[in-house]
């Protein structure tokens, strides 16, 4: 029996799709994609992606999941394989190239790849997993001679609807093993479109994509909304701070994407009293900080989006102007703030003079869609993580928040970053947003480390960008009147850079492996006084 893609819920089959979006660019002889010094329209994308749509269907057995592993850079055939499927019903498994040999092979073997297309940066990390999945080396002989004979393929001729699975992509794992989230046309088409009326996106627009594409950014925030309006896609291999600016002024670049912390990088770059004269217009991502928002679209001269949200696309939150600092903005109607072990909905948060939270214990909760899986519709062979996620009809989405009395909500940290101290629940990332503060500070991270006793101990890994020694970083943490006197950490370690994931999320995993060893400076343990106990860095 030939294998049949399952339908994810029971919508109707006019909901607006990729292949839909990709049909509409088959005679579109506008500009589609620069990459270095070449240039492809939209007419030559779309033949492209049916030539490999084509030249894939010798490797696919239909007993099984069309899976296509991509194991590539930001590259003009990743774009053509993402037009393949979206035209054929096949799905795209983005693998992450900073998963390596059992991992990897993990990855591709539990998301069912037929084959892996594998680019010349990653053939040699694709060749250590011993996998003995067929492997195509996009620049080789065997696939070059597969697309030629193909050329005059015709379009697939396959019904493909809104709940047709296109990708997999995994989650960036930095709280445990990554997961492969389905992603469905529907997922990314509507929201693509919905992006580009929101933003006034035209054809004209120009979008540097540099956030990688096996990820969900990099599609929904770089890929899609290009197709959806007949964009241009300018593409960097891969994100690199130096490049940025001269790539946007290179490619005439209006908009770009971003995901974690590529804003803070980017203004870590030498400053120039031109830095504003380039064609960027507009920059939309989530997870910046408010001080890099502010201080990018200064030093740039654009207006900068961030919101919340993840890979599962359950639970979103918008930005909005006027909103409070430190503030996401204001969630979706289905977007609640849950105490977990209730279900209901945690109180106000109620703040002092200085703005510090007077009732953490009864104000934190987890954000949670209360209406059911939103565009959420699953994890491939995961049925635990999928049981995690989805409890009493609501999908818990494992990032804990707090709602101010006018509807705002402000980021406190994943469940795993509770510290219990001295009796008190502690969340990491209101200390982290107080610590951005300091003009030294480039990074902050908050962690726990193993009281002695019982519970935790604060702990904080510092990248800095200008001087600051132990006694100024005590005088600046005296200086803070919302920071209490239990968010104080015990441990600083500073380090020069952060352990991340690809998409440049914070590894704490890593940091808390670590606990107490190799810090820099240490406080007293009911003082105030740091002082230096590792002078190796």
């Amino acid at each position: 029996m030939a294998y049949e893609a399952p339908m994810e819920t029971s919508r109707l089959e006019s909901v607006l799709t990729l292949r839909d979006l990709m049909l509409a660019r088959a005679d579109d002889n506008s500009t589609a994609v620069l990459a270095g010094d070449r240039r492809w329209t939209w007419a030559e994308v779309f033949r492209e992606s049916v030539t490999r749509s084509a030249a894939l269907d010798a490797y696919m057995d239909a007993d099984k999941p069309p899976h296509i592993g991509v194991l590539m850079e930001n590259t003009p055939e990743y774009v053509f394989l993402l037009g393949a499927a979206a035209l054929s019903g096949k799905v795209i498994v983005g693998l992450n190239p900073t998963r390596r040999g059992d991992s990897l092979r993990a990855d591709i073997e539990h998301s069912d790849c037929q084959v892996v297309l594998v680019d010349d940066a990653y053939a040699d990390q694709l060749a250590e997993t011993g996998t003995s999945v067929t492997a195509l080396r996009s620049s080789g002989d065997t696939w070059r001679n597969a697309l030629e004979a193909e050329k005059s393929a015709e379009v697939p001729d396959v019904s493909v609807t809104g709940d047709s699975l296109f990708m997999l992509i995994f989650t960036s794992g930095t709280t445990g093993a990554p997961k492969a989230v389905k992603v469905t046309h529907e997922k990314v088409a509507g929201p693509s479109v919905y992006l580009t009326t929101r933003f006034g996106l035209t054809a004209e627009t120009i979008g540097y994509l540099s956030m990688p594409m096996f990820h969900s950014n990099g599609i929904m925030a770089g890929w899609a909304p290009m197709l959806a309006i007949g964009g241009t896609m300018a593409l960097a291999n891969r994100f690199s701070a130096s490049r940025f600016l001269a790539d946007v002024r290179k490619y005439g670049a209006t908009y770009a994407n971003y995901v974690g912390k590529p804003l803070s990088y980017v203004m870590s770059t030498p400053q120039q009293p031109d830095d504003a004269d380039n064609p960027l217009k507009l920059v939309f991502g989530n997870e910046a900080n408010d001080k890099d928002i502010d201080l990018f679209a200064e030093r740039f001269g654009c207006d900068v989006v961030d919101t919340y949200s993840s890979t599962e696309g359950a639970v979103i939150v918008s930005r909005v102007p006027d909103m409070p600092k430190g503030s996401l903005g204001l969630p979706f109607d289905d977007t609640k703030v849950l105490n977990p072990a209730t279900g209901e909905e945690t109180p106000d948060a109620e703040f002092d003079e200085t703005g510090a939270l007077l009732n953490p214990d009864e104000a934190i909760g987890e954000f949670a869609n209360i209406t059911g899986a939103g565009s959420f519709v699953g994890y491939y062979k995961n049925p635990e993580a999928e049981q995690e996620r989805m409890r009493d009809g609501k999908y818990w989405s494992g990032d804990l928040a707090y709602r101010d009395s006018k509807g705002f909500v402000y980021f406190a940290g994943r469940t795993s970053d509770w510290l219990r101290v001295d009796g008190e629940n502690i969340a990491a990332a209101p200390i982290e947003r107080i610590l951005l503060r300091n003009p030294a500070i480039a990074e902050a991270a908050v962690y726990a480390v193993p009281d002695k006793s019982a519970g935790d101990q604060v702990a904080v890994a510092l990248v800095l960008h200008g001087p600051l020694d132990p006694d100024a970083f005590g005088e600046f943490l005296e200086a803070q009147p919302d920071l209490g006197t239990k968010q104080w950490p015990r441990y600083v370690n500073v380090v020069d850079t952060m352990p991340r994931t690809a998409t440049n999320k914070v590894l704490k995993r890593e940091l808390k492996a670590k606990g107490a060893d190799g810090v820099r400076w240490e406080r007293e343990e009911r003082g105030r006084k740091y002082s230096l106990v590792n002078a190796a860095h």
